[in-house]
């Protein structure tokens, strides 16, 4: 732990230089990161293959294309970004200019979880090189091979004053680093459990957090969704990963009128992605741990298997699993999932709905399927979640440009794009004060005359 202490030290004194500040050597950062991540691209395939049987297809597109997205967004916006952005300065500081200068923090701490484990670590890591910082970055010690690839391919592309990586237990790892030196900001991704222990070490020493927790995001589909549609999109988003997803659908509200052929919908597709036994697909992964596996698969017995049930511990295994008949205030409708089982819950009118909602408030992601807008306006407006789509699922993760955090309980803070690079920057204002006109309203001696002005231009 000493080491890792001192690495950050040598980050700070890095920093101090003023060495990561120009606009050079941000993009030079950002463009060995992506030429690394390209000749690294296979070895990340076959770790996060070995750490949780994760597809191949699946591992690209969520994990390793999304990071080649927001390199890219960032080097092409990096200069707009970085340009100091005048704002109006008011009357009564006349004459004077006002402008708000990104200034990098400095030695950020960014903690990524084991489910998207290139993912969740390198795209913060791309928003504080765009705003000039230095970071020691802390993967998952639960998804172990995808966290050496990741150190080997960052130490061969990035310098160790710029970027540190810290291996090892969190529990064991992250307090004494962050009690023997004090971050910046401190980015988290993980449970809301872990997330309150983390702001507390940080609030010792008056460190800002962002924390990207979760929670249990409903699919809510009423009587007018496309059905068919709906079905696929919320299986798709359940079983990517096996659940194992901080934004999947954790539960599916279905107006009653429909519910009978949204399961069956739903069973056929999930028949024509993963055939007649899921276990041999090769595009469906596995439990990331033994823990995991036991705590999904004590879900299965709070309902009735409408859909799978079929698990394999040995193979960390469990089908693509839909329960009906799940009471409100059973286990599975009381914590996060993150597994492949399904509770479908029926409702009739939208109070009812948003009544099931509230028993779990706050969650990372709502999902709404309608075809009508007042209905699709009312769960947006009445529903507190962090972001969502209309007639999909999973997919305001994708853009850049959409700032992406939970709210409330499922996390604080937003990033992705300019809202990353925003999180790990100082916006210092600054007024830049004319020297040729020097009205004196606001000093002493204080007349009457100056007091009419003051509620003047004040007014």
């Amino acid at each position: 732990m000493s080491e890792a202490i001192a690495a950050a030290h040598r980050l700070r004194t890095h920093f101090d230089t003023g060495a990561t500040r120009p606009c050079a050597a941000r993009r030079d950062a950002l463009r060995a990161l992506r030429a690394a991540l390209r000749k690294h691209e296979e070895e990340l395939l076959t770790a996060m293959r070995a750490d949780m049987r994760k597809p191949r297809f699946e591992a690209y597109m969520s994990d390793i294309g999304l990071v080649y997205a927001a390199i890219d967004h960032a080097l092409k916006h990096l200069k707009e970004w970085m340009r100091p952005q005048r704002v109006l300065s008011p009357l009564a500081i006349q004459v004077a200019e006002s402008k708000v200068y990104p200034e990098p923090l400095g030695v950020v701490l960014i903690i990524a979880p084991w489910n998207y484990p290139v993912l969740l670590l390198l795209t913060p890591l791309v928003g504080a090189l765009a705003a000039g910082n230095c970071a020691v970055l802390k993967p998952s010690e639960d998804a172990p091979h995808t966290a050496a690839a990741v150190e080997r391919m960052l130490r061969e592309a990035l310098p160790a004053d710029l970027v540190v990586v810290v291996q090892g237990a969190g529990s064991d790892m992250v307090p004494p680093l962050m009690r023997g030196f004090r971050f910046d900001h401190v980015f988290f991704t993980g449970s809301p459990g872990v997330g309150r222990a983390i702001m507390g070490m940080a609030a010792e020493q008056l460190v800002p957090v962002t924390l990207e927790l979760g929670g249990k995001s409903p699919a809510i589909v009423d009587r007018t969704a496309d059905v068919k549609v709906a079905a696929k999109r919320i299986a798709w988003s359940k079983y990517f990963n096996a659940g194992q997803t901080c934004i999947a659908t954790d539960h599916a509200l279905v107006h009653a009128s429909v519910i009978d052929e949204f399961l069956d919908r739903f069973a056929r597709f999930v028949k024509k992605a993963y055939g007649e036994d899921p276990q041999q697909s090769p595009d469906y992964a596995r439990m990331v741990h033994d823990r995991r596996f036991q705590a999904v698969n004590a879900y299965l017995g709070q309902g009735q298997n409408a859909i799978g049930g079929a698990t394999d511990a040995s193979d960390r295994y469990i089908a693509p699993t839909v329960l009906t008949h799940v009471a409100l205030d059973s286990l599975v409708m009381r914590e996060e999932i993150f597994g492949p089982v399904l509770p479908v819950i029926p409702w009739s009118e939208p109070e009812e709905a948003l009544v099931i909602t509230r028993h779990n408030p706050q969650p990372l992601a709502a999902y709404i399927f309608s075809s009508d807008r007042k209905a699709q306006r009312f769960f947006r407006e009445r529903i507190a979640f962090g972001g969502g789509c209309i007639n999909h699922c999973l997919l305001q993760f994708g853009p850049e440009a959409l700032p992406f955090g939970g709210v409330g309980g499922s996390g604080m803070g937003r990033y992705h794009g300019k809202s990353t690079f925003n999180l790990f920057s100082n916006r210092k204002g600054i007024v830049h004060a004319s020297t040729l006109i020097d009205p004196g309203l606001q000093e002493p001696p204080y007349t009457k005359l100056k007091e009419r002005i003051l509620r003047w231009v004040l007014r």
